[in-house]
């Protein structure tokens, strides 16, 4: 678990090295029907609290809960913008992340097999962390596509000396 532990924990950074130089126009840009990278972004925070973590925080206290999440179709046209700005988005995210791993970190070896519910299949809050690092790694490649620019050449274009 440590290792998803770790992966979830970078997330915060990740989105920060994608997003940091894009300008207003860049994460408002979207190819049709997709959305634009601060879309995106917001739905990471959105998602953070109003699901993952939800999820887990009743796993952790019910027995076998029932547990929904917010379909993305159905989230983007109702969303709250007031708190789009670039810096507030990637704040508010890191901040929600680090609540959510605050309490994975403390998870004992029998709390990561609890169970839940959705769709009719159970799933416990181990299953809940490896799919919530297949989200994280899904939108991310979402916002590369979204930016034109993957990671390793934000990470590689930024180590070059400069001309």
């Amino acid at each position: 678990m440590d290792d998803l532990i770790e992966q979830l924990a970078a997330t915060p950074r990740t989105l920060a090295l994608l997003v940091v130089e894009a300008s207003d126009a860049r994460l408002d840009a979207a190819a049709d029907g997709a959305w634009s990278a601060r879309t995106i972004l917001a739905h990471l925070r959105d998602d953070e609290y109003l699901c993952m973590r939800a999820a887990l925080e009743r796993m952790l206290a019910e027995e076998v809960p029932l547990v929904h999440f917010i379909d993305g179709a159905d989230w983007e046209p109702r969303r709250n913008c007031s708190r789009d700005r670039k810096d507030l988005l990637l704040a508010d995210f890191a901040l929600q992340r680090q609540a959510s791993l605050g309490i994975l970190r403390g998870l004992r070896p029998q709390d990561w097999q609890r169970t839940g519910v959705r769709d009719g299949g159970t799933f416990t809050i181990a299953d809940l962390a490896a799919a919530w690092v297949r989200h994280d790694a899904a939108h991310i490649v979402q916002l590369e596509t979204a930016l034109g620019e993957t990671l390793a050449g934000v990470i590689e274009r930024r180590a070059r000396p400069a001309e």
